[in-house]
């Protein structure tokens, strides 16, 4: 071909001759814009803080394309990951349009490096994950809205909106692709299309070909676009104006050790199980992911050394009490998935046991098949309370 074709041009004169409408022309009407929108533009709207490499082009046309591809989620049943690539012009709107799926409330991540410089001769480490508590989800998008342009073109960000609840998550990267994970796929395709995103099964991202990551402080002025080339240099630096939300929202850092998805089927059934507890229903309504992250801070805050007394203590095992409550009262293929998740901080914690021919009283009204493993000694790494208070209760003996 001599050149690229102007779908718009085709739609318009196809829409001056075909008449009167009727169901094929709306049907070959169709097929041009879907048309049209896969094998167009020439270029891609990256944020600017994202450069492809020159050679990666070709002809000078970016290999980058609007679009999502989505596939059942790893481990889930019910829920998908859905990739999407859309302009950085396009990423505030679809920021608002999906935080409105999340209902009343969500809460925020964001991800970026909070040191800029590493000491002489020190790997580089990889960017700190905050999370602030559940919020309002209109109040977070209003809190967001003057940070936003800011987010969306540095290069050494990432940012998004979670209810784990509801089984719904999206995120744009520092690699510029907004990720879904949703158990109603559907509705997130809906969305996608209306805002003129097609389908692309082989859908390209930026991490399939040579990228540079900048941020904002290394751009010129003059290659900053209008609403940033105002902004002061304290305002573009990310570390200060990412540092501004964490504070603002009361935001703190999570260790992701643990990567899992919680569709809302899984959670329902989750919370079937435990409101069936007498003392265990009063978390049925909470996120269970988060239950599943705290037994998991636990066994880190053991492997480094216990600070807290034996009712504290008890107060962890009890925790992964109730965990093995609901893994043995799920339907099998979940129960797997959570043993799965587990399998890592069980391990670590076993490890970290010493003293195993002895136990500690385990409460009597939780009624698990299971061996308790957690209850068969204690953790190497006392503090002085728990030191203080195994000594009182007789655990050492001569």
């Amino acid at each position: 071909m001599g050149g690229d074709i102007d779908f718009s041009a085709v739609i318009n004169y196809f829409d001056r001759w075909a008449r009167p409408p009727d169901w094929r022309a709306s049907r070959v009407r169709a097929i041009l814009q879907t048309a049209g929108s896969l094998l167009t533009p020439l270029t891609f709207n990256l944020p600017i803080g994202l450069r492809l490499w020159e050679n990666e082009f070709r002809r000078g046309k970016s290999p980058l394309h609007r679009g999502y591809a989505f596939s059942p989620l790893e481990a889930s049943s019910d829920a998908y990951r859905i990739t999407v690539m859309a302009e950085a012009d396009q990423i505030s709107r679809l920021f608002h349009s999906i935080g409105r799926l999340f209902g009343p409330e969500a809460f925020l991540i964001l991800e970026f490096y909070p040191h800029e410089m590493e000491a002489p001769g020190e790997e580089p480490s990889g960017p700190t994950t905050f999370y602030s508590p559940y919020l309002p989800t209109a109040e977070l998008l209003q809190a967001l809205d003057t940070y936003l342009p800011r987010l969306i073109h540095d290069g050494f960000v990432g940012f998004g909106l979670a209810n784990n609840r509801a089984g719904l998550e999206f995120f744009y990267s520092e690699e510029k692709v907004l990720t879904c994970f949703s158990g109603n796929h559907l509705r997130v395709i809906d969305l996608l299309n209306q805002h003129g995103l097609p389908h692309r099964p082989e859908l390209l991202t930026p991490g399939d070909f040579g990228h540079d990551h900048l941020s904002l402080l290394c751009l010129p002025a003059d290659e900053l676009p209008p609403f940033l080339a105002e902004m002061g240099q304290d305002d573009l630096d990310y570390v200060l104006f990412c540092q501004e939300i964490v504070e603002a929202l009361d935001m703190y850092p999570v260790e992701e050790t643990l990567s899992f998805f919680l569709s809302k089927k899984e959670q329902d059934a989750i919370e079937a199980c435990l409101s069936r507890h007498s003392e265990f229903s009063e978390f049925a309504e909470e996120d269970f992911g988060s239950l599943l992250l705290d037994w998991n801070d636990f066994v880190s805050e053991c492997e480094a050394a216990f600070e807290g007394d034996l009712w504290e203590y008890q107060q962890g095992l009890k925790l992964r009490d109730m965990i093995q409550y609901v893994i043995e009262g799920i339907p099998p293929s979940l129960a797997t998935k959570l043993k799965e998740i587990l399998a890592e901080p069980d391990a670590q914690f076993q490890r970290n046991l010493i003293d195993r021919r002895k136990r500690l009283d385990a409460p009597g009204d939780i009624p698990v098949r299971e061996e308790r493993f957690w209850y068969q000694g204690v953790v190497r790494n006392q503090g002085a309370y728990l030191r203080r208070d195994l000594i009182r209760c007789g655990w050492f003996k001569p």
